[in-house]
């Protein structure tokens, strides 16, 4: 037999393997579940909370809305557009401002090429910049503001027992926040004078060049009590007059008090007399306003900071910026900050910043503001006196929400002579003689 005839054992290998029955696997009953990690847990709930807040306010598909960008250029006002709760509100209507800071006068006189609005803080400048439109605009004048003078008690009481300035009433027999300035007596302070026994404009009549005490803050009583002293002159620190509303108006104040309580220019027809009176105006205030500098930066960040004192005594800034520090003072502490005051000037003088739209993107914005009263009461939260329905200024529903938060409420002075600015031309003059305003940048095409 051949080999190839022979046999052979068949190996495990090769043999044929039937199909074999599936098996189905069941768990074992008894064995413990597979359980979520903590984390995971404690997550859940967050998670499920944050949806069913983004379904009821309408932001669940916020991520996937177009935001537009609006370019603004903007003054002191820009606090506003730059608090948190106001970029919130404005982003539920898909909008996101792109501040551009620059004085009032800078937004006026310069270029405003891809700018799609803008917020000067005063009147002046807001019909310079409405004087060189060629569109209709649509504008707005949602909130209006004071001017006032920001000091220190040890100060103010100082003013006080000089007989120059008077302070509020409290209701609850405290340390008052807030008082009343005579702008008459003030700028005898500040004039580099005695002021009682001067004959002229310019000094003594027998000509003799005599040392004035009485216009130093320890000239006037500082350093009676306390054991502090300060012998530097009674001065006023402001923002350049060439660049900012607030110093602008400040010099309508000083304009109108050496103009025998009158507006310079007004009512004079003719036009060669309004700009000689302005010139004539612009010498006798000249010396207030150079005594002190003139500074650039936004003043009241150097007031409300922990080196306020230091930096200067007084301070111009705008009423809404020390209510604002009072309501974040109290949320965080509890009480007033009772060693930062308020001086109102008498007269007084009321700013109305302006949102001028540029485009159809700024017209949005516009929009919004005049209709959205969520900004609106923001607006009272960050200390401004809201306009309504076309009213000149409502304090009502700023002295609510102060009282509601244990901060004084400011009382109207009884005295209610207001300043009026000047007309553009008139205005201007005086600036530019006080401040020797170098010519505006114009490089408008």
């Amino acid at each position: 037999m051949s080999e190839a005839d022979r046999p052979h054992a068949t190996s495990e290998a090769d043999r044929p393997r039937g199909a074999q029955e599936p098996r189905l696997r069941t768990r074992d009953r008894g064995r413990p579940r597979a359980r979520l990690p903590i984390r995971v847990k404690v997550a859940l709930p967050l998670a499920l909370a944050g949806l069913i807040a983004l379904l009821v306010t309408g932001n669940a598909l916020r991520p996937f809305d177009r935001i537009t960008t609006i370019e603004a250029r903007m003054a002191s006002k820009s606090d506003y557009f730059k608090d948190p709760e106001v970029q919130r509100l404005l982003l539920k209507h898909g909008l996101r401002v792109d501040i551009h800071r620059l004085g009032s006068r800078g937004i006026a006189t310069q270029s405003l090429n891809g700018m799609d609005v803008v917020f000067p803080s005063g009147q002046p400048a807001a019909k310079l910049i409405l004087n060189r439109q060629d569109r209709s605009v649509r504008s707005v004048r949602p909130f209006v503001t004071p001017l006032v003078l920001g000091t220190f008690r040890a100060y103010a009481e100082t003013l006080q027992k000089a007989g120059v300035a008077t302070p509020q009433p409290t209701t609850d027999g405290g340390r008052t926040l807030y008082y009343d300035l005579d702008m008459r007596e003030f700028m005898g302070l500040l004039d580099g004078r005695t002021g009682k026994n001067d004959q002229d404009e310019v000094g003594d009549q027998d000509g003799d060049d005599v040392a004035e005490r009485a216009d130093t803050w320890n000239g006037i009583g500082f350093d009676e009590a306390g054991g502090r002293s300060n012998s530097g002159r009674v001065l006023v620190r402001t923002s350049s007059v060439c660049e900012s509303n607030s110093a602008g108006t400040y010099l309508s104040i000083l304009a109108f008090v050496a103009n025998n309580d009158s507006t310079p220019g007004a009512g004079e027809a003719d036009e060669a007399k309004a700009m000689q009176e302005a010139a004539d105006v612009s010498r006798k205030i000249k010396p207030l306003i150079d005594l002190q500098g003139m500074w650039a930066d936004e003043q009241a960040d150097s007031y409300l900071s922990d080196l306020g004192e230091s930096i200067a005594p007084i301070s111009l800034i705008y009423e809404h910026q020390y209510l604002a520090h009072q309501i974040e003072y109290e949320r965080k502490y509890g009480k007033q900050d009772t060693d930062r005051v308020l001086l109102y000037p008498t007269p007084y003088a009321l700013t109305e910043p302006q949102l001028i739209s540029l485009s159809d993107k700024g017209d949005r914005l516009v929009r919004v503001i005049e209709e959205d009263p969520a900004l609106r009461q923001r607006a009272i939260e960050l200390g401004f006196r809201v306009r309504f329905s076309g009213e000149d200024g409502t304090s009502d529903q700023l002295n609510d929400y102060l009282g509601e938060h244990g901060i004084q409420v400011p009382t109207p002075n009884r005295d209610e002579t207001k300043v009026y600015e000047p007309d553009l031309d008139v205005l201007q003059e005086i600036i530019n003689s006080v401040g020797s305003c170098p010519p505006p940048v114009r490089d408008i095409p």
